[in-house]
């Protein structure tokens, strides 16, 4: 059983558990009824429609005070509310294959309620962010607990369309990705790392695989022979726009977008590991022979403003380096030659990346330079030593 206090991500675990301890911050509940139906009428006028009410976790106490103010202020609406489940059990069954869904219970993130306005109370944080890209084709209306004002923030959600189009338009140029594990326990993990190897490896990419704890650029900087990660981590932190870090980093869903194993981006933003596996494209060989494009041709750029052709690693199919670690054990990922020196490793880009550096670390050259002559070093102590005077 683990326990989760204060702010938390509400998405089904893995393996254990969950129950959920939230905080209870002071809220005004009458101005905040008032003002959210002020908008809502604003808007709507006299006609019937349905408003959906969300809000952060810390004020779940007072959400039904909140939810009967409302159908009082707005009698010709309908006003959906769940409230968010105090307790979380993983799914019996061991694993889900692509293509399935599990049906536990996540009302609570659903995104049936695309179309109609949404009602949010809290202030800015991760989880306004991720309703606003979830839910692009609603109104989200906010009221800030702290400031009591309500504003409209489906305002914000092309500029953060814009930005994400931006980083699936750098990752449709890299060839070489690495997949980030950012979370050992949220249900589906696995086999969305297993689909997204096999969606790499359809398109002749070259992945690494990279368990990660809290992201920062000076981890990920050690991999600079990789292009473009992808995050697999819990919704409220799949968006990661810091540009601090060297490399772009993409959710599931943007990559699928880049890779045009969807269709053109219509808007919907979906973080939802269960979702994207229940509407994960065909990856196999008949999806690529329908496809109908030739993985040599060179695709025009929209970051560079030029051609390019992709490198292609390995084949179509699953991932030929993964095949030959599990075939001859972990011997088989270094290779050394008769003069116990690192050898190419074939279809790698971490030795093509090191092979184009200018600094390859020390080698030894046994036999090729003479020995240097011995020296009397320096004696005495760091604020004067003794030949000082003479020189």
């Amino acid at each position: 059983m683990v326990v989760h206090y204060g702010h938390a991500c509400m998405s089904k675990t893995y393996r254990m558990p969950v129950l959920y301890v939230f905080g209870k911050n002071p809220l005004d509940v009458e101005d905040c009824a008032s003002k959210l139906a002020d908008v809502v009428n604003s808007q709507s006028g006299e006609e019937r429609e349905t408003v959906v009410l969300r809000h952060d976790v810390a004020y779940a106490h007072v959400a039904d005070l909140v939810l009967a103010r409302l159908r009082d202020y707005l009698p010709n609406s309908i006003i959906q509310y769940t409230k968010p489940p105090l307790r979380l059990d993983p799914d019996p069954s061991p694993s889900q294959p692509v293509g399935q869904a599990s049906s536990g219970n996540d009302d609570h993130n659903s995104n049936d309620t695309d179309g109609h306005p949404i009602l949010y109370i809290g202030s800015e944080s991760l989880a306004l962010t991720n309703l606003v890209m979830t839910h692009s084709s609603s109104q989200v209306y906010s009221y800030d607990p702290q400031t009591r004002t309500t504003r409209l923030e489906s305002s914000r959600t092309n500029k953060l369309l814009m930005r994400r189009y931006a980083t699936v338009q750098r990752a449709r140029d890299s060839d070489v990705f690495g997949i980030l594990i950012g979370t050992l326990g949220i249900a589906s993990y696995l086999p969305l790392i297993s689909h997204l190897r096999t969606l790499l490896s359809k398109h002749r990419k070259k992945t690494y695989t990279i368990s990660v704890g809290k992201l920062n650029p000076a981890k990920l900087a050690n991999f600079m022979e990789i292009e473009c990660f992808v995050l697999v981590a819990c919704p409220e932190n799949s968006l990661v726009e810091s540009k601090e870090f060297h490399k772009p980093i993409v959710t599931p869903f943007e990559l699928e977008i880049a890779l045009r194993a969807r269709e053109s981006w219509t808007g919907r933003y979906v973080l939802d590991f269960e979702k994207l596996l229940a509407e994960a494209p065909e990856t196999g060989a008949d999806a690529e022979a329908s496809s109908g494009e030739d993985p040599d041709q060179p695709h025009f750029s929209l970051i560079t403003g030029k051609y390019r052709t992709a490198r292609s690693f390995g084949g179509a199919g699953p991932d030929p380096s993964a095949q030959s670690i599990e075939a001859d054990g972990p011997s088989a990922v270094i290779l050394r030659n008769q003069d116990n020196t690192v050898a190419t490793l074939a279809d790698s880009a971490a030795a093509e990346f090191l092979q184009s550096r200018a600094f390859r670390g020390l080698e030894t050259r046994l036999g090729e330079d003479a020995p240097s002559v011995l020296e009397q070093g320096r004696s005495g102590i760091a604020r004067g030593y003794k030949n000082d005077s003479a020189e």
